[in-house]
Formats: structure tokens, sequence, C-alpha cells
């Protein structure tokens, strides 16, 4: 996780520090190159690049995030590498900034479905998401796209189908479907836990709609398995 450890944000399931009172700090322009010799010291054929939100810097980070992938093909060229972004605002020039530095995966995270953003996400819109998810697959379409979803918030199983189709509409590749599971007593409840022939249904809906790899389960989480789910 690069960016700093501390959010612009305030949403509801996550519970990275949040920056309510004071800015999160300046970039630390070194953390590229020390991410780049981290993953050489240990031998990583497949990293993921995630970071908080910070809605603080014009261009939401993208720049550090584009040098972040840079120093790690300049270290470990023959390693995958995806980068799980936050949603730059609908910056469509921070987004082609990231993609101009050729990560083998664009994932953005829609989390949840539209009705529940202002309670999960508040910060955020459905829309812009998946608008940044189908802006990536116009302007870098070697680039393969990913998102994913958590349940348990309170969604429909129609809400759920209909993320499903617009995430395909939208040209998404690879998506991951898990149980949302509270962090601490500070983050939303547990509206229900989803039984797995649910996930197994979910999955397979994803499938026969055209995604080119998915992982449904109560389990799965953004980033497992991620190489795995490249290969396919």
């Amino acid at each position: 996780m690069i960016l700093g450890s501390r959010c612009t944000r305030n949403c509801g399931f996550c519970s990275v520090d949040q920056a309510s009172q004071e800015l999160p700090g300046p970039l630390d322009t070194e953390e590229p190159r020390r991410v780049a010799l981290a993953a050489l010291a240990m031998g990583l054929k497949y990293v993921v690049i995630t970071s908080v939100t910070r809605d603080d810097l014009s261009d939401g980070g993208a720049q550090h995030f584009a040098r972040t992938v840079r120093a790690i093909r300049s270290c470990l060229p023959e390693s995958g590498i995806e980068v799980l972004t936050p949603d730059f605002k609908g910056n469509g020039e921070a987004l082609k900034t990231v993609l101009d530095s050729r990560p083998d995966v664009f994932n953005h995270n829609v989390e949840t479905v539209p009705r529940l953003y202002p309670l999960v996400r508040p910060q955020a819109e459905f829309a812009r998401s998946l608008k940044l998810l189908r802006y990536a697959r116009e302007i870098a379409p070697l680039v393969r796209t990913k998102s994913g979803l958590m349940l348990g918030l309170g969604e429909t199983d129609d809400e759920i189908v209909s993320v499903l189709k617009s995430l395909r509409t939208a040209g998404c590749d690879y998506l991951t479907i898990g149980q949302y599971l509270r962090p601490s007593a500070k983050n939303l409840p547990v509206v229900r836990y989803v039984p797995p022939d649910a996930f197994e249904r979910y999955g397979d809906l994803a499938l026969s709609l055209g995604f080119k790899a998915v992982a449904s389960a109560p389990l799965v989480r953004s980033s497992m398995n991620a190489e795995k789910m490249f290969l396919r």
C-alpha cells in the first residue's frame, strides 16, 4: 500500500486511518524505489500495488502510482503488476497517467451496489467508478480490467445481478466477490452472511456474462490469488 497510511475518505467498511482533522502529509518520494527493492528482495512474480485515497493531491497520487510501477518494472521486468486504485475523483488524465506506466491489470473496486453508496462509500459514486473502468478499457485495451464486490451489507439479489451486468458492459475482465466482514465496532455491521451456494451462483452468472475469470466465495478478497486470475 502506497501514498501513506491515512485516507482522505470515510468509507463505512474500512478501518484504514482517516485524515479527518489534518491532511495525510507529503508524499515519500523514495517510496517507489523502496517498494521495487522490497519486491526484488522477495523475488515476487506478481505485485499488487494499492493505496489509500488521496483527494488532497491534484492527481490523486496517479504520478506516484506510475513511478512505482516503473520502478518495479526496472527491477523485475518479468513480473506481473496489478494496480488497485482509488477513483481519482473521475479524473481521466490521472487514470491515463497510471495506465501509461503499463501495468498488466487495472483494478478498481465498486465495492457495493449503487443504492448503498451513501452509507458504504459516501464520498464516491457508483457511476463514476463504472466510468473509470470503462475509460480504462477504452484508452488501454491491452491492460486487463478488474473490479470487486463485498456482499452482506444489505444489497438485494436483483441489485447484485444489475451490478454484474453493468461491470461487464463496461468491459471488465476479472471479478472478485466476497463476504463483508466488520473490521471493528466502528464500522458498518454485517447485515447478512451470504451462503456459499449463493456465491457459486453469482460466480456462474458472472462467467455466463462473459467475465474472463471470477473468484466468488465468502473469504475471497480483491487481491487473493491475483496472479492465478491473471494467468487464466
